[in-house]
């Protein structure tokens, strides 16, 4: 069975038949941009142009910025990394959901959730949130978001 992947670092979207990288138990990285890890997609999923990526723990603190971070936000990885998404991001969704607890919890996917971000020194911005488990033993989340325009 071929298991669809894409890259939080570039957007590269890649199918595989293991989620392995050979006979190790290490994760599968990207073949295009050399990151570390992929998220595994159970749908068809093609991000937006000029979507951004944020790769979450468990606990939901971002521990990498991929393409498009930087440009919705105007925050670099340093001042990123290691900290709440919520709280980095001033995500506020709409009827007061909390869609990253969600996919945490019940490692279910969140898509097309309208959000607001208000990252720090930034004007608020509205935006379409995807959010996505991780579907390894570390858990996690991959949360895509695409500016409206």
């Amino acid at each position: 069975m071929a298991h669809t992947f894409i890259c939080p670092n570039c957007g590269n979207r890649t199918t595989q038949t293991d989620r392995n990288a050979g006979f190790r138990r290490q994760p599968r990285g990207c073949s295009k941009c050399g990151f570390g890890f992929l998220f595994e997609l159970l749908d068809d999923y093609y991000p937006a142009p000029d979507a951004a990526f944020f790769a979450c723990d468990q606990q939901g603190k971002v521990i990498a910025c991929g393409r498009g971070s930087f440009e919705l936000t105007g925050l670099d990885d340093q001042k990123v990394i290691g900290r709440p998404v919520r709280d980095v991001l001033g995500l506020e969704f709409q009827d007061g959901e909390d869609p990253v607890g969600t996919v945490l919890e019940w490692g279910v996917r969140k898509l097309g959730q309208q959000v607001e971000v208000r990252a720090e020194g930034d004007l608020p911005a509205r935006a379409t949130a995807d959010l996505f488990p991780a579907y390894d033993d570390d858990g996690g989340l991959l949360l895509v978001l695409t500016p409206e325009r």
